[in-house]
């Protein structure tokens, strides 16, 4: 098969990247053409995304690739889930759309209980509860007397906003919409009974598509400004832990994932949703992916405490990079007891050593004696909770889980990988880091009809990635 290029829109919430990929039988290689920073707006102490700057960035990368003179088969975004923007009637977007760090949903969920009971609004969609899930947002934009929402003629979340922008097509694709907290999992549609309950009609949101469904093309202004033509936009998983996974480079089912990196998510890919008694007590989550399949996932807090450790250990002069820290932490003695990594105390302390020690102390566990101790106990910690839930989900899985796929920045993390694979009794295998960005891509590529099923997909990033395996060490 001749090689076909696709372009790859990969958004965090810190950083985007525009990535150029060539696909063809054997491989898939990839470039990115320009990387970018995505920022905060806080105003009136209300936080904000700049979609209109992530526009900008967008529309620069396309201009790149158009630069390059290939032929560009299509255009797939990815960005993070729960947060929306509203469109007003003349079609503009009415604002910036509200960012899930603004605190306005805190004690939201608990007035929304009192209209629909907790355990209702679980068995109605099987998605976990966090305060800043969109289903609040929306309860809370609606408590302030949000004229963008009180006027808008449509609701879409970030992926599915930045394809407007582009294209002037509105979708709403069903893995970012599974992230709200107010999808049915059995239909995969809007609940609009849920929504009504938060205020709002669920005609507000367009026509639900699957990944590799198309959208539109770019449109006259975006066709011409870049030099691309119109060039098609693919519903790719627009929330990118579902891209993600989707480029797990497994050979089977019989496996879990491990999405590495700041923050983690562990979970399991299944055809349908789990929603029962022990995901409602273990606040699992159920979100959709690729060939609507459910991605029931645990978030667990990831590198986050490290991160935070080194930046106050900076503020004391003592810069360590990662290489001293990996010497520093192997070298320490395993640690004598563990700590939660998702404990309350490490959400956002101001000094991260300091809000470790203390929770020693609270609980009559052992200190860490230096700074070497502390990476030490991180790293022990994060195995223990990546094999706490991995058992969790040994126990609701309908297969034995004979290894654990670690994704994203977490799988160049040598030392961590061999702590887990030890705590959790099976196999770790490290690797694509680029996961999101290559789901995105086969996606595309399979819409496009060179790569075939979800497990041809896999078979393909098999062959484009390298990947390492870590086997559990003996006591």
């Amino acid at each position: 098969m001749e090689a076909q290029h696709f372009i790859a829109v990969d958004l965090g919430a810190t950083s985007g990247r525009v990535i150029l990929a060539t696909v063809d039988d054997r491989r898939t290689e990839m470039e990115t053409l320009h990387r970018f920073p995505n920022r905060l707006v806080c105003v009136g102490g209300r936080y904000y995304w700049n979609i209109y700057a992530l526009y900008e960035e967008i529309v620069e990368g396309l201009r790149l690739a158009a630069r390059r003179g290939v032929p560009i088969r299509s255009i797939g975004i990815d960005t993070w889930g729960v947060d929306m923007a509203f469109v007003a009637e003349d079609g503009t977007l009415a604002g910036l759309p509200r960012a899930y760090r603004d605190p306005y949903t805190e004690g939201i969920p608990e007035e929304f209980f009192r209209k629909v009971p907790r355990r209702e609004v679980y068995d109605r969609t099987g998605i976990q509860f966090m305060n800043f899930n969109s289903l609040y947002q929306l309860c809370a934009a609606r408590k302030e007397g949000c004229a963008a929402l009180e006027h808008a003629s449509k609701i879409l979340f970030i992926p599915d906003a930045l394809a407007y922008l582009l294209t002037g097509e509105a979708v709403c694709e069903y893995s970012v919409l599974s992230t709200s907290q107010f999808m049915n999992p059995r239909t995969k549609q809007p609940d609009a009974e849920l929504l009504a309950a938060a205020g709002v009609d669920a005609a507000l949101f367009p026509r639900v598509v699957m990944p590799g469904e198309p959208i539109g093309v770019l449109n006259d202004s975006v066709a011409r400004e870049t030099g691309l033509g119109a060039v098609p936009v693919v519903a790719v998983a627009g929330h990118d832990t579902g891209s993600a996974v989707a480029a797990v480079p497994a050979e089977n089912e019989r496996f879990a994932y491990l999405s590495s990196g700041t923050w983690s998510l562990m979970g399991i890919e299944l055809p349908e949703p789990v929603i029962d008694d022990n995901t409602y007590a273990l606040n699992f989550t159920n979100e959709g992916g690729v060939d609507g399949t459910a991605r029931l996932l645990k978030n667990i807090t990831g590198m986050w405490l490290l991160e935070q450790c080194r930046a106050a250990w900076a503020k004391q002069g003592k810069e360590y990079s990662y290489p001293d820290i990996m010497r520093m932490t192997e070298a320490a003695a395993p640690s004598a007891d563990t700590i939660d990594p998702d404990a309350a105390e490490f959400a956002a302390p101001t000094d991260m050593p300091q809000a470790i020690r203390a929770y020693c102390r609270a609980r009559g566990l052992a200190e860490p004696a230096d700074d070497a101790a502390t990476m030490r106990l991180i790293f022990d910690s994060l195995a223990a909770k990546y094999a706490e839930v991995l058992r969790k989900l040994q126990q609701l899985a309908p297969f034995p889980i004979e290894c654990l796929h670690v994704i994203g920045g977490g799988a160049q993390n040598e030392l961590l990988n061999r702590m887990t694979a030890t705590a959790c009794g099976i196999p770790v295998v490290a690797g694509p880091v680029e996961a999101t960005a290559l789901g995105n891509i086969m996606v595309q590529a399979r819409a496009a009809h060179p790569v075939g099923s979800l497990a041809q997909m896999r078979q393909h990033i098999r062959r484009s990635t390298a990947t390492q395996r870590y086997n559990p060490e003996k006591p």
